[in-house]
């Protein structure tokens, strides 16, 4: 039993030492509450889990922390993926919900699994996720004096349980200030992806992720056994073509864990019930 999460890029908000030491006791406190309960539970629901506990600290670009968009509406996305199962259930641009990734999971049991702005809002409510505002006063004075983060925060986990069985999560607030209707790669499998071999989360620039494939290019190659050091390495070398901006966590079906950023500095911490590995 092993997970890995991460919270962004630390360039994306205040540079002190104040906030770094914030998010490395923020990841590393979730990570061994995620671990515990991945205990008794399945990676699918220790993934969701552990990425509702990210979208409830405001240090992330996720839930409670997200940007708003150019119109001045906060709009998030969310997606998970059964490693065993290979199916992935989303939500896009959902509004006023607390936990994007609930309604994500949730949505799991449904022919139509990915679902986008009023009819993934409308889903939660039929299905009893409450109306929330996740706007925090620091994401309005942002907005308000166009302070743009550049686009490069999300969150999201990949645990292995003691069946060895695979799962991952993503979770987004948007970039800040972006076009209303923009699609993120966190509910697509570019930026999600998980199978029996192996399962992988990014984080970065969307659209960077989304033109490199990224998740499910590391994931193919290691299920065609490539190594997940060497399938990171390899994917890595192609994002440099297009200059890409992204960050990626995994475990293989080996238990490995493997992480890795084109820029610095991805904030991520991993567990395994005796060993932590917290970003610098």
């Amino acid at each position: 039993m092993k997970l890995i999460i991460h919270g962004g890029f630390f360039s994306e908000s205040d540079q002190s030492h104040e906030v770094k030491t914030a998010k490395q006791e923020s990841l590393k406190n979730i990570a061994q509450k995620a671990f515990e309960y991945l205990q008794s539970n399945s990676a699918f629901d220790t993934v969701a889990y552990a990425v509702s506990l990210l979208e409830d600290d405001e240090l992330y670009n996720a839930g409670i922390g997200s940007q708003i968009q150019s119109d001045g509406v906060i709009r998030m996305s969310a997606a998970i993926m059964d490693g065993e199962t290979q199916k992935l259930s989303g939500v896009i641009n959902i509004q006023d919900v607390k936990n994007p990734i609930f309604v994500a999971k949730d949505l799991m049991k449904e022919d139509d699994r990915v679902l986008g702005g009023e009819g993934a809002k409308n889903y939660a409510t039929e299905h009893g996720f409450e109306n929330f505002s996740t706007e925090i006063p620091q994401r309005r004075k942002e907005y308000e004096a166009k302070l743009a983060n550049g686009g490069k925060g999300t969150v999201g986990c990949v645990a292995i349980d003691k069946d060895g069985k695979l799962a991952v999560a993503t979770s987004t607030g948007g970039k800040g200030f972006e076009i209303p209707g923009r699609i993120s790669d966190s509910a697509t499998v570019a930026g999600n992806y998980a199978n029996s071999f192996c399962a992988v989360s990014c984080t970065g620039v969307g659209e960077d992720i989304v033109s490199n494939a990224t998740s499910a290019k590391i994931v193919t190659r290691v299920t065609d056994g490539m190594s997940l050091e060497n399938a990171f390495n390899k994917t890595f070398e192609e994002l440099k073509t297009i200059d890409g901006f992204a960050g990626a966590i995994a475990i293989d079906k080996q238990g490995n864990i493997y992480h890795q950023d084109s820029y610095p500095t991805m904030v991520f911490a991993s567990f395994d019930g005796e060993n932590f590995e917290v970003f610098n």
